[in-house]
């Protein structure tokens, strides 16, 4: 680990060292996320080589979320336990390793089994729990900040690679594009052995904002204990309303991002006539300025009230989405949607991971994100299933969009619930904070 012989150096020129691991955790976050959007290029391709329709490939990807939701808590006592460098890497090879045995698969098992249960398992990891974790670790101040960076990077590699893979899908075949993908895993997984560090008491450094250094973290439990953490935290969490409140808006962002738009967009502007290339580059569009409004909401998240920040996203993004099926799908209009529906992709990430800090504490944040975290992906799950659902059954996605849309209105109304509460205890959950 070079992160011992950096930190001085970049503490000579004032820089921060925490700012190089959220550096290095966006770039393992980005890739990692480009691996998790890929799939979303490749159901055309997929179809017409294998006969598999929509629903069977949304079955394999809703498996996947269901279990890269499910997997986050766990994900997050593990990262405690072992520590973030070493998760990181070991999630980035396996992610290396599905996508390279599935260069040969020839059934639709061997597609639920890799790309559902492998990349779901594997890019748990290396999700939001970990850019939450990084953030509540080295950061005091500028927290909201660091979590909008690291959140926008988990998007942006979702949606701004698609126009480059589905490009190379188009003239080299899908199997070239994943090969490609497992190489830039590799890289990343390199970056990941030299550059990343667990926590800054671990080089001699407080945390951003603080004066002094934590100290050592001390001896760790024993794995069992590690892997029953997040059933306790839970059984606390539970007896708070306000973390059900966070848990059902996540699962509506879930659905209304990850498991409809990611899922199904490409598909749905073929059935009006726009080819991948041109549908991708709309997304792409969308995560050039998910990237600008997920920061921008970092930044925000620090300085307003995270519940009304949380009802002005949720209700936007709600809007665009009854809107769309109206509109002509001409550019004009789906260029607007990106913006539009771009800047408000993540932004419901940083208020979240604030509010969750504020009620549960800075030790237990990332296990109880991770539950929170979980919601979103259940959401996905259902989306990415019940669009692929709508598709075969209704010959249209547009009903899908319809539900996602009413949902966020739901979600709008549900964060106001939220009381206004000061930080509660480090490491205690207060049965007293409620909604």
């Amino acid at each position: 680990m070079l992160a011992s012989l950096f930190a001085p150096i970049f503490g000579r020129w004032n820089i921060y060292y925490g700012w190089i691991v959220v550096a290095a955790t966006f770039v393992t976050m980005l890739v990692t996320a480009g691996a998790l959007g890929t799939p979303g290029v490749l159901m055309v391709p997929l179809q017409k080589e294998f006969g598999w329709d929509a629903s069977q490939i949304s079955s394999a990807l809703a498996i996947r979320f269901m279990l890269f939701g499910a997997l986050a808590p766990f994900a997050a006592a593990l990262l405690n336990h072992f520590g973030v460098r070493r998760m990181a890497t070991g999630a980035l090879a396996t992610i290396a390793l599905a996508l390279l045995l599935s260069l040969g698969m020839t059934q639709l098992w061997q597609l639920v089994l890799l790309w559902g249960v492998m990349l779901g398992m594997a890019t748990g990891v290396t999700a939001m729990v970990l850019g939450a974790t990084i953030a509540m670790r080295w950061f005091s101040q500028r927290r909201g900040l660091a979590v909008g960076i690291l959140s926008a990077s988990s998007a942006s590699g979702q949606l701004l690679f698609l126009p480059l893979l589905a490009s190379i899908t188009d003239s080299h075949g899908w199997r070239v594009t994943l090969a490609i993908v497992a190489l830039a895993l590799v890289v990343t997984a390199a970056v990941v052995v030299l550059f990343l560090s667990d926590r800054p008491s671990d080089l001699g450094l407080p945390a951003f904002g603080d004066s002094k250094v934590q100290p050592p973290v001390a001896e760790k439990p024993s794995l069992w204990l590690a892997l029953i953490e997040p059933f306790t935290v839970l059984a606390d969490a539970a007896r708070v309303p306000v973390f059900w409140i966070l848990f059902g808006t996540f699962f509506i962002c879930g659905a209304s991002t990850a498991g409809l738009i990611q899922t199904h967009f490409i598909a749905m502007c073929g059935d009006v006539g726009i080819l991948p290339v041109g549908a991708a580059a709309v997304l792409a569009a969308m995560g050039a300025f998910d990237f600008l409004g997920t920061v921008g909401s970092g930044w925000l998240s620090d300085r307003y009230d995270n519940r009304w920040l949380l009802f002005w996203y949720y209700g936007l993004r709600g809007l665009s989405l009854l809107v769309l099926p109206f509109t002509s799908f001409s550019f004009y209009a789906l260029s607007l949607f990106a913006i539009f529906y771009g800047l408000d992709w993540l932004a419901t990430v940083p208020p979240t991971v604030r509010l969750t800090a504020e009620r549960f504490g800075r030790e237990r944040t990332n296990i109880v994100f991770g539950w929170v975290f979980a919601g979103h992906q259940l959401g996905a799950a259902a989306a990415a299933f019940g669009g692929g659902l709508s598709r075969t059954l209704l010959d249209s996605y547009l009903p899908a969009f319809f539900i996602a849309g009413a949902l966020c209105m739901i979600a709008a109304g549900l964060v106001l619930l939220i009381g206004k509460d000061e930080a509660a205890p480090t490491g205690t959950v207060r049965a007293g904070a409620a909604a």
